[in-house]
């Protein structure tokens, strides 16, 4: 074979590699503290601990327990941190203090890199403490406007009406700017944070997560009626508009969307009697949050998943029972006028009567914040984030 026929047969060999390539895949996962992530890596021990969800872990941790960092998955992230964190997928991509700590990106990532063989690019934005109705009002949505008892209240209390409403104006908005602003700038130099990324080999915005709504929920104020059937109706409208509206500013007017719906307490029908108080509210706002999947305009490219099915329920009764008894040893604690190292005995020999062995150990090993923090367990928020990839997966047909 001369060295003509050589190349040639090269060439016909190489031509179907390189038109298989596939583009660079992004997605975007933006909210608030729970896309942030509040789940400590000390939690990970947790999840093996359940042979439902010890595949998953296996999924997340090397042979030696160490961290996975995946090869064909890279992040930008901010508002998690106090600079912009970038580099391949592995733990400590979560809220930074008293981290490394994970979100759903994490296991998202791992689970979206199996229904993708090409590279995948996550662009994280995530705040703590904001909400739909303001930080992340999108400009159709409008002004926020003040309802006639926010109004009367302020005129009671002597509050400044005009200052007020100028105040509220400025933080209209603002995260979903920085929002839009991030994911525009990544895109305008995707090699900074893919430094393997080939321009000929394009990209695709493939998807966009939120999983945001806990300042909402708690929002009496824009809320007044969440207790009634329909007192979030509002919450649905603005999260419509928030889906044009990114569909337009980021020119991809099919843009899949999948919500995260805010899970909290796990299923309303297995609330506790210390939920009950609850239960109306939570189930109303979830429904709320959910509406907008079932909009005509959105079928078909919009999903929305129940995060409560990824609630540990275990975990949380073990909590409930161990504040039970805690709250029991402070009071006798008081009664009898204990001193400090006295209510600590009383505390921990009345905690290893009143607990099981295994209630003691999986407080220990799946708890790292608090119960709207998803407890910061990693196996509640690993998966979530491994629902979010598979929904997603789902409506973009690559499952």
């Amino acid at each position: 074979m001369n060295q003509y026929s050589c190349s040639l047969l090269l060439a016909l060999l190489i031509l179907p590699a390189i038109a298989k390539a596939e583009p660079l895949r992004v997605f975007i996962l933006a909210g608030q503290s729970n896309m942030q992530g509040h789940a400590q890596v000390r939690t990970f021990e947790h999840i093996g601990m359940d042979p439902a969800t010890k595949p998953l872990l296996a999924e997340m941790q090397n042979a030696d327990g160490s961290p996975k960092v995946l090869n064909r998955v890279w992040i930008s992230s901010i508002g998690c941190a106090d600079t912009e964190q970038t580099g391949k997928l592995t733990t400590g991509f979560g809220a930074s203090q008293n981290g490394p700590k994970i979100g759903p990106e994490y296991t998202f990532g791992i689970t979206m890199e199996k229904f993708v063989d090409g590279p995948i690019l996550l662009i994280k934005t995530s705040w703590g403490g904001k909400s739909l109705n303001t930080d992340f009002r999108s400009p159709s949505a409008g002004p926020y406007v003040f309802n006639e008892t926010q109004l009367a209240t302020f005129q009671k209390k002597g509050k400044g009406i005009a200052a007020i409403k100028a105040e509220k104006e400025m933080t209209t908005g603002v995260n979903y700017r920085l929002m839009v602003e991030h994911v525009k700038s990544v895109l305008a130099d995707i090699k900074r944070v893919v430094p393997s990324y080939d321009a000929a080999q394009g990209y695709e915005l493939a998807g966009f997560v939120w999983f945001q709504g806990w300042n909402d929920l708690v929002d009496s104020s824009t809320y007044p009626n969440r207790d009634m059937p329909g007192g979030y109706d509002a919450y649905s409208e603005v999260m419509a508009h928030f889906i044009r509206d990114v569909r337009n500013d980021l020119k991809a007017p099919k843009l899949p969307f999948v919500i995260g719906v805010l899970g909290v307490g796990g299923p309303v029908a297995e609330y506790g009697p210390d939920q009950q108080r609850y239960k109306a509210t939570h189930q109303n706002f979830r429904l709320a949050m959910a509406a907008p999947a079932e909009l005509p305009e959105f079928k078909g490219n919009v999903a929305a998943i129940l995060t409560e099915k990824y609630w540990d329920r275990e975990l949380s009764v073990a909590k409930a029972k161990d504040t039970e008894i805690k709250q029991n040893a402070k009071k006798l604690a008081t009664e009898g006028k204990m001193l400090p190292p006295e209510e600590k005995a009383l505390q921990e020999k009345m905690r290893i009567e009143g607990l099981t062995e295994r209630e003691r150990l999986v407080l220990e090993k799946g708890i790292s914040n608090l119960e709207f923090h998803y407890l910061g367990s990693a196996k509640i928020l690993g998966g979530i984030g491994k629902g979010l990839a598979e929904s997603m997966a789902e409506l973009i047909h690559l499952k």
